[in-house]
């Protein structure tokens, strides 16, 4: 199973919008895929679910996460890096069972002209410390506005070969 992590909590993102294009592709392709958006969070995450508790709220996310074999995070940029809200989630996720030994591909996203280099730099070394096996094709969208029409699909022919270039690349993974 492949689930794809919305990487920000902010509601009607475009981290959302990019997840379910790269679900919508993963499915034309025959993939079993899900989307995990960071907005299904416990509000209360920081005082429920860290350090070995566990709500009700989250038990139900990290069932999810236990059973995915492959991830894509779709990682906007905040303040030149990822959001703090997916790494607060990578910390309340059980260890090892939600992330080591597994693959992911990553997909970076802002409204600049980088496309969160350098925040799927940051994230590529906390997956390296979990042992999260990075496809090492990454692709980065820059100026996401532009990128996405009004039905969420991307526009840009070269982006949509890289993307889909990276999709077949990560199933074969």
């Amino acid at each position: 199973m492949i689930t794809i992590i919305s990487g920000t909590n902010r509601p009607g993102s475009n981290a959302l919008r990019v997840a379910k294009y790269y679900q919508k592709r993963l499915n034309a392709k025959g993939q079993e895929v899900g989307i995990l958006p960071l907005t299904e969070l416990p509000g209360n995450l920081i005082e429920s679910d860290l350090y070995g508790q566990r709500s009700e709220a989250f038990a139900k996310i990290q069932e999810v996460v236990s059973k995915t074999e492959k991830f894509v995070f779709v990682i906007p940029e905040y303040n030149g890096s990822f959001p703090g809200v997916l790494k607060t989630f990578i910390d309340a996720s059980e260890f090892p069972a939600s992330f080591y030994e597994k693959k992911a591909a990553l997909v970076g996203i802002s409204s600049g002209r980088q496309g969160n280099l350098r925040g799927v730099d940051h994230f590529t070394g906390v997956a390296n410390h979990m042992h999260l096996h990075i496809l090492p094709l990454k692709i980065y969208l820059s100026n996401i506005e532009a990128e996405l029409d009004e039905n969420g699909n991307l526009t840009q022919k070269e982006t949509v070969k890289f993307v889909d270039e990276q999709i077949d690349k990560f199933i074969a993974f």
